[in-house]
């Protein structure tokens, strides 16, 4: 297994640079079931954060892209047993992908729940409640 960088990903989906592009795609298709890439909780929320800041893509549109690649045979991810159906059934992405992953790792670890400040974050993401 191998594990990807945020900008590979990106390079990959975003078509920015026609170089990379092609590097990531000859990468990606070299990936198989049994030797998958790996992807890690920092690089996604930091590849969510970016389609989301730089490139603009809607909420929705980061959710459907999440769900396909949670749905890649050829791609492992940290904690895939409960990020997998954590973010398949949700219809709706509230908050950030950064929360919704913090939050989740948190329950992994048996945490009742993560404190923050962030007003939004504690309504949008469950697991997450505002410190007062």
């Amino acid at each position: 297994m191998i594990a990807v960088d945020t900008n590979v990903l990106l390079r990959y989906f975003v078509h920015d640079d026609h170089a990379q592009f092609e590097s990531a795609k000859r990468f990606f298709n070299e990936r198989t079931s049994t030797e998958p890439a790996y992807i890690s909780l920092v690089v996604l929320a930091e590849f969510a954060w970016v389609l989301r800041r730089r490139y603009r893509y809607s909420s929705a549109q980061v959710l459907g892209l999440l769900q396909a690649l949670l749905d890649t045979a050829e791609l492992s991810f940290e904690l895939e047993d409960v990020l997998a159906p954590y973010f398949s059934g949700m219809k709706e992405l509230k908050g950030d992908v950064a929360d919704h992953l913090v939050a989740l790792s948190s329950m992994r670890a048996a945490c009742s729940h993560s404190v923050t400040f962030d007003r939004a974050a504690s309504k949008a993401v469950h697991g997450m409640e505002l410190l007062a």
